[in-house]
This record gives structure tokens, C-alpha cells and sequence, in this order.
């Protein structure tokens, strides 16, 4: 007699305890889903790793004010809601605390959304579009206070070929404020000085970022007929872009000739051929070997405005991505071509505010009405 016996499916499962909810079930463990769960979890990780650690410190202390907030938000209420509580009312409630309580700039309220934003779904949170949405429209009207504007640092000024000029030009020495340690002159060495305006300069015409002017080599640079091919790096996952720069009218503020005497210069005092196309040189003109910092670059900027005279304004190393927009739009310059040239998205808000700013007096409204 033959005996059939049912083929039975075998899965793996572990008993639920008994003191847990649905005990006496049988889970079932799922490989694939376990496989993808973990996948998901490393790429968060690296994901979170390989951002700039600027950024990666910036979303902590978001998270860490998200956390305040919780704290301020229970000593109202009563209740102590779970981080994970991310609604309309919450976030826009974090707006107000942080414009009331805290009593933040509007700039800094956007990026403290951003960051908490990120930082919640790293861990796993999830946040709804329309709570982020809710919070930015709640932010609106606090960015046109001009109050709540003063607030912060205020934007970066734009440096025009003018105040370039006026940096290039200015005075080698200078006397700081006498101190116990420090009474005799500062000197500007002048492969500083040669460095300052190459990097004032090139960073002006092509529209440069601190990061991508400190990520750029010299084979980035190329000498072509008309001037320079340059080739601006990629940083922090935004697109490369390759831009021309021509001969300027100006042998102080030109970018190519000034690029061309640094270059000299840099590969005299023993720089590397092919190396880092800016490098730190200290107060004694002593050149260092590695390439300059974005704060370096940023500080370069700065440093040049205030030795001539440009210290009432607030020009940071942003200063000149302003400053190349608005004075080309003053002088006709293809809105197209100047959003090429910089890297900005074709929907950047900050662009066409650069824009406007450089057509404000274009036909303009009370030109040639017979006032």
C-alpha cells in the first residue's frame, strides 16, 4: 500500500514570549525584508557620513534645539510629546518658539527647519510634507520684518570691480592696534599680496564658492587665447561646471594676469606643479604646502576690504557671487549666461534676488517722466 504524505512548507519562526503582546503567536522572520531593512539602515549612515562635516554638526545642533523646544513646549502644556511628534501644529509651533522665545533671525529659523528636518528622518521619523510646509509659510511674513532681519549677521554686501581695485591697490603696510605683544607694523608679503589678488579675482569672475575656490587645482586653470578655461570642482554634491574668463581691463583686478603672477611666483617658491591652485602664505611670506581652507579663502576676502577701507560694509567671502551678478546686470550681461557662470539652479531664489538688485535702476519707473 502506498502511503502519500502532503508536502509541508518549512519556515523559519521563534515563539513570542509570553508577557508580549500576541503571545503564543508564531512570528515569522522574512529574510528579504531583513536584508532590505539593513541596507536601508547603512545607507542612511553612510549617507549621513559622507556629508560635510560642517553640515553633519549644523543638523546635530538643530536636533538639539528641536529637543529645547520639546522641553519649553511641556512646561506649557503639561505634557511632554515625543520627538518623533512632527505635525503642522508642532513645526509651526517650533517656528514661533524660535522667533518669539529664542528670538532667532528668519535665515537662521529656515535652516533650523532644514536641519531638523533631516536629522528626523536619519533616525527614522517621519516627517510630513505638509508640516514643512505649514512652517515655511509661517516664516514668510517673519522674513520681510525688517527687525526680525536685523537680527542676524545681515547679508553679504557685493563687491563691484571698483572695491577690487581698491584692494589690489592698497597699502602694503598698516599699524594695528598697539598692543602689550604686538606694537611694530604689519607687512603684507607680497607673494600674500600677489595670492590676494589672484584669488580676489578669479573668485569674482567665475562666481566661486569658498569650497570650490579651495577644491581647485591648477590643471582646473587653463590658458587659452582669450584668457582662462577655468574648471570649478563639484562640492557638496553640486555639478561642475567649466567657465571663461577674459582678459580684464585692469592689469590689478585682471583675472588672467593676475592668475599668470601668482602662478610665477607660487612655482618659485617651491609649490608642486599640477598641486593645489591656492596655498596659505604666513605673515613672514613662508608658503605652506597645503591648499587653502574655504575659510581661508573666505578670510582672504575679508581681510583685503578691510586694509582698504571697505570695513563698513559686511563682505564675506559670498561677497563676490553677489557682486559678479549685480554688476553684470548693470552692464547688460545675459541673465542666462551670468546663472552659468556662478552654478546657481534655474529656480534659485537668492540668484534672481541678485538679479532684481542689479536691474533696480533698468527703466527704472521714474526715468524720463518728466519730473
Amino acid at each position: 500500500m502506498t502511503t502519500e504524505i502532503e508536502h509541508v512548507e518549512v519556515v523559519e519562526a521563534e515563539l513570542v514570549e509570553d508577557e508580549a503582546p500576541g503571545a503564543g503567536e508564531v512570528a515569522v522572520h522574512d529574510p528579504v525584508a531583513a536584508v532590505l531593512q539593513a541596507l536601508d539602515t547603512d545607507a542612511k549612515e553612510h549617507l549621513n557620513r559622507i556629508r560635510p562635516k560642517k553640515t553633519r554638526t549644523g543638523y546635530a545642533r538643530d536636533w538639539e534645539i528641536w529637543q529645547e523646544f520639546h522641553g519649553w513646549l511641556a512646561e506649557q502644556t503639561g505634557t511632554l510629546l515625543p520627538l518623533s511628534s512632527i505635525t503642522v501644529g508642532t513645526f509651526v509651533s517650533f517656528v514661533t518658539y524660535l522667533d518669539q522665545v529664542v528670538q532667532a533671525p528668519p535665515n537662521t529659523i529656515e535652516r533650523r527647519i532644514t536641519g531638523t528636518t533631516s536629522e528626523a528622518r536619519r533616525r527614522g521619523y517621519t516627517v510630513p510634507k505638509e508640516a514643512t510646509e505649514a512652517a515655511r509659510r509661517a516664516l514668510k511674513p517673519l522674513k520681510l520684518d525688517k527687525h526680525r532681519q536685523a537680527r542676524g549677521r545681515g547679508k553679504a554686501a557685493a563687491v563691484t570691480p571698483g572695491d577690487l581695485r581698491k584692494m589690489a591697490n592698497a597699502p602694503r603696510e598698516r599699524q594695528p592696534a598697539p598692543t602689550a605683544r604686538r606694537r611694530a607694523v604689519f607687512r603684507v608679503p607680497e607673494l600674500a599680496r600677489l595670492r590676494d589678488q589672484a584669488l580676489n579675482s578669479l573668485k569674482f569672475a567665475v562666481a566661486g564658492r569658498n569650497e570650490e575656490m579651495s577644491v581647485m587645482d591648477d590643471v582646473h586653470i587653463q590658458p587659452v587665447e582669450e584668457g582662462l578655461m577655468v574648471h570649478v570642482p563639484s562640492v557638496k554634491g553640486r555639478p561642475p561646471r567649466d567657465v571663461p574668463v577674459t582678459y580684464g581691463e585692469d592689469r590689478a583686478t585682471c583675472p588672467v594676469r593676475c592668475w599668470q603672477a601668482w602662478q610665477e611666483a607660487k612655482l618659485a617658491a617651491g609649490a608642486v606643479p599640477g598641486g593645489p591652485a591656492f596655498l596659505p602664505v604666513d605673515q613672514w611670506g613662508h608658503m605652506g604646502t597645503i591648499r587653502l581652507s574655504p575659510d581661508g579663502v573666505g578670510r582672504a576676502l575679508a581681510r583685503c576690504a578691510q586694509y582698504a577701507g571697505l570695513s563698513g560694509r559686511r563682505i564675506t567671502g559670498h561677497s563676490a557671487r553677489r557682486g559678479l551678478v549685480t554688476t553684470g546686470r548693470k552692464k547688460g550681461k545675459r541673465v542666462e549666461k551670468l546663472r552659468r557662470q556662478g552654478g546657481w539652479s534655474a529656480n534659485s531664489p537668492v540668484f534672481w534676488e541678485y538679479v532684481d538688485e542689479g536691474e533696480a535702476f533698468e527703466d527704472a519707473p521714474t526715468e524720463g517722466i518728466g519730473l
